[in-house]
């Protein structure tokens, strides 16, 4: 048995009963499947079983990628890179189902990449089953005016449909992690609304919330060129927090943010 790496974050699932249920979340047979951090691959051995057309893993550990070759053969198509390095768009030419426990050190850095990586016209998936901690998760599901909303909100809310599925106990893994885990369920959002850059939103919420606490005042001003009339033309209260602003107040200003730039 191979030792989890804890620089790699690696924290094992074994509970097979929250296994099976993860893979019965959806129905997969004859669909392309992308599973991110199999591990020693007790989730593969129960996604092969659902009969799907190809899977695709990747696996930044030499060791455990070793292992997956020995134990999956040519039943699967092994990546053995950083997923953060592989470019999710050329994976594969058809769309992709992607099952991740996340190692939770780069999970928000992973779902933020794809993200601002969607290509409107082709989108490379058709779901993300994907674990985080249980705290990230919280995050990603909140509302604004609420303590903690901020930037993964935003950005996860404008391209994606989100829905709980479970909380998970650590009990669940090995070794066992400090934290519970809990799994999302995402979508595409057909349509959404689109950006010239996606980045201008990130820009946008980065500044924003880079002082969480303090009113919006001052991001606003030195990202529009002290325009106090643009604040009161779009009807923002610069006396506001960063957490009282709506999504949909965040994708006016990015659009605008692009105005002023181009």
């Amino acid at each position: 048995m191979i030792a989890a790496k804890r620089s790699l974050g690696q924290n094992f699932l074994i509970d097979q009963n929250i296994i099976n249920k993860i893979v019965n979340i959806i129905n997969i047979k004859d669909k392309n499947i992308l599973e991110i951090g199999p591990g020693t691959g007790n989730l593969t051995i129960e996604l092969l079983k659902k009969k799907p057309s190809k899977v695709f893993l990747i696996e930044k550990d030499r060791d455990l990628t070793n292992l997956l070759k020995k134990n999956f053969s040519s039943k699967v198509q092994i990546i053995n890179k950083d997923v953060l390095k592989v470019d999710e768009n050329s994976l594969c030419n058809q769309i992709l189902t992607v099952f991740g426990n996340l190692p939770y050190n780069i999970s928000t850095e992973i779902l933020i990449k794809w993200i601002l990586n969607i290509n409107p016209k082709k989108i490379w998936f058709d779901y993300l089953i994907l674990m985080f901690q249980k705290e990230v998760a919280e995050r990603i599901l909140l509302n604004f005016n609420t303590k903690n909303y901020g930037r993964l909100t935003i950005l996860a809310n404008w391209r994606l449909n989100i829905k709980k599925i479970c909380d998970i106990k650590s009990s669940c893994f090995k070794p066992k992690p400090k934290v519970e885990s809990t799994l999302l369920l995402f979508e595409p959002k057909i349509p959404f609304v689109e950006l010239t850059n996606p980045k201008s939103l990130e820009r946008i919420t980065r500044n924003f919330f880079m002082h969480r606490r303090k009113m919006i005042k001052k991001p606003f001003l030195k990202l529009f060129n002290q325009n106090k009339n643009l604040a009161v033309k779009m009807g923002i209260n610069l006396d506001l927090r960063p957490q009282n602003l709506d999504l949909k107040t965040y994708l006016q200003l990015a659009k605008e943010y692009e105005k002023l730039r181009s």
